[in-house]
Order: structure tokens, then C-alpha cells, then sequence
């Protein structure tokens, strides 16, 4: 598979909880790196993340730029907090496929309520 169809298909995955099909878009040597975290997954620690995830509800794709093994997603992704609150988050994933197989993803994630900085906004 190309990178659009890749991505669209793991947003795919990702929305239906299907855990058990996840895997099949991955390469044997996935790699995931969170970067507001550091964190970095395998493939099998991956999926695992993403199927022990508390409150997550649904993945939502808002933009797909894919040009040779590249592609670039960008997701809106909801859930619910501890206390059942909605909870809304931005993601960014940068995608590399090999041999037809996401390779690697690189994700930067942030909260969409989040409020900028005081004096930051443009007057």
C-alpha cells in the first residue's frame, strides 16, 4: 500500500478498535516515537498502547498529505477523562512506509482546549 492509503486505513483500524488488525499495517520493524513525551514503541508495544489507552473514543482524519514513502496525517482524536469529561486532542503523524508497510511514525500530540500563552495573541 501507498502512504494515503496506509494512513487512511490505520485511522480506519484506530477508530473501529480493531487491535487485532492493527498490526497488519505495520512493518516487523515499526517504530512509534512520541515526541511530547520521548517515548519510543516497537510494533507489538504500539498496538498495545493503543488498545490499553484509558477513555479513548474515536480518531477522526482532518488532513492526508502522502508524496513517494512519505506521508503526513493530521487527526483529531476524542475521549474521556477520569471523571467522564470529554477530553479532544490534535495529532500530527509523520509517516515513512517500507515495503508497503508503515515503517515509522513520528507524533506530536497536543490538547485542543489548551490556551495560549498570556500576551502571545496578536492584537
Amino acid at each position: 500500500m501507498d502512504p494515503a492509503a496506509l494512513l487512511t486505513r490505520l485511522v480506519e483500524i484506530i477508530d473501529a478498535h480493531d487491535w487485532e488488525a492493527l498490526p497488519g499495517v505495520l512493518h516487523p520493524d515499526f517504530t512509534c516515537r512520541l515526541v511530547h513525551t520521548g517515548e519510543v514503541f516497537d510494533r507489538d508495544g504500539w498496538v498495545r498502547f493503543n488498545a490499553d489507552y484509558p477513555g479513548f473514543e474515536r480518531m477522526n482524519a482532518e488532513d492526508l498529505v502522502a508524496d513517494g514513502e512519505h506521508g503526513v496525517l493530521r487527526a483529531r482524536v476524542t475521549g474521556r477523562g477520569d471523571a467522564g469529561e470529554e477530553l479532544e486532542f490534535a495529532v500530527a503523524s509523520f509517516a515513512t512506509v517500507r515495503d508497503g508497510l508503515l515503517a515509522e511514525l513520528v507524533e506530536v500530540w497536543a490538547d485542543v482546549d489548551t490556551q495560549p500563552p498570556a500576551g502571545s495573541r496578536p492584537s
